[in-house]
């Protein structure tokens, strides 16, 4: 699909495929996908403001735009025109770094998203692990964003992120690769490829692993994205803010957009392994634009629903204390997502890789006759 695309750009440009060409074509679809994320992260934003609006019987924003749906834009604008504050005792290349790491982190990750069959940046045979690993360069902006502000405040949410995401990788990987046993790939076009377009096809009820494997991944990406419950390192009643105390203007808003960009990628990531992806019924609209439109549709109302339930929780669970939040990985998720990366082995050794569905159905048949 990339190459189709870059194709069409060239012919539509006059552009040879020299190395000038290719750079203009890779900035190009650079400021695209920017601007895509930039925008999916503004509306994050707003939904969270007019979810938590609701949750407390308040009205949320409501004067810029019809319904304050431009609210974001307002906020943007005027994170431009804040001062860029550094502090003076601060290792300024690495506070200038590190809301870069974490923007660029979440950047990278939409490259592997099957945003639909057609419509994926990049297509690698090991998806699963680039996803595992670029992610993890927003752990390492988010402590470096602490360590280099010279603040005790910074520094302890830096410490605390750092060692949150470190320890919540765990149980997620171990998850995700339960899946990847199911599908027998590591592309994520592959795993969204093995499962169809209803429930009784997706990987969540595969088998019973799988279904409790969906919960670790949510309480795992919950904890990734340090999102509440799990919001220790920027917890504003005892860090002020956080490993983001120091920061201000653009500096401030990247690692905002990171934050709801990373929730938005993760909950894509959710509905690609455990329901369905871009499947559509009936395959309305076939291969075709029409087709690609529809499975657009599908994979984003998939991806939002998540996204609406990780704002529903923020707004109605208090937050974690750490050494709970500790014993809740290591103690509890780690052996839980290591049981089923062992009964998902042996369920596939045993039904020959068929699904719940499969064998209750095969089991009435045979009761029938």
């Amino acid at each position: 699909m990339n190459e189709t695309i870059v194709s069409y750009l060239g012919e539509t440009l006059g552009l040879n495929f020299n190395w000038l060409g290719t750079l203009v074509i890779f900035l190009i679809a650079s400021l695209i996908l920017a601007s895509f994320l930039a925008l999916i992260g503004g509306l994050g934003t707003y939904a969270e403001r007019k979810i938590s609006a609701d949750i407390q019987m308040r009205y949320g924003p409501n004067r810029v735009g019809p319904y304050g749906i431009l609210q974001f834009l307002a906020d943007g604008v005027k994170m431009l025109l804040k001062e860029d504050c550094i502090p003076r005792e601060s290792d300024k290349f690495i506070f200038k770094l590190a809301p870069i790491l974490c923007f660029a982190g979440v950047l990278a990750s939409l490259a592997v998203l099957p945003l639909s069959s057609g419509f994926i940046l990049s297509d690698l045979n090991v998806g699963i692990f680039y996803l595992l690993g670029v992610t993890s360069v927003v752990g390492v902006g988010i402590f470096l964003g602490g360590y280099s502000s010279n603040s005790k405040w910074a520094m302890l949410g830096g410490m605390r992120g750092a060692s949150q995401i470190i320890s919540y990788e765990v149980p997620v990987t171990l998850t995700i690769l339960s899946v990847v046993m199911i599908a027998g790939g590591l592309s994520l076009n592959t795993l969204v490829g093995g499962q169809g377009a209803y429930p009784n096809g997706w990987y969540l009820f595969h088998n019973p692993f799988s279904f409790i494997g969906f919960f670790i991944y949510f309480i795992g990406s919950l904890a990734e994205t340090n999102r509440a419950p799990f919001d220790l390192p920027e917890a504003e009643s005892e860090l002020v803010s956080g490993y983001h105390t120091e920061f201000s203007g653009m500096r401030f808003a990247f690692f905002a957009l990171s934050e709801y960009i990373e929730v938005f990628v993760l909950c894509a990531i959710a509905a690609a392994l455990f329901l369905g992806g871009y499947n559509v019924p009936f395959r309305l609209g076939g291969d075709g634009l029409l087709g690609q439109l529809f499975q657009l549709v599908v994979f984003f109302a998939k991806s939002f629903l998540l996204y609406y339930v990780v704002i529903w929780v923020r707004w109605t669970l208090p937050r974690m204390r750490v050494d709970h939040l500790m014993v809740l990985c290591w103690k509890y998720l780690t052996p839980i997502a290591l049981f089923n990366l062992v009964g998902t082995a042996i369920w596939m050794y045993c039904f020959n890789g068929r699904s719940m569905y499969m064998i209750l159905k095969h089991f009435l048949m045979a009761s029938g006759q």
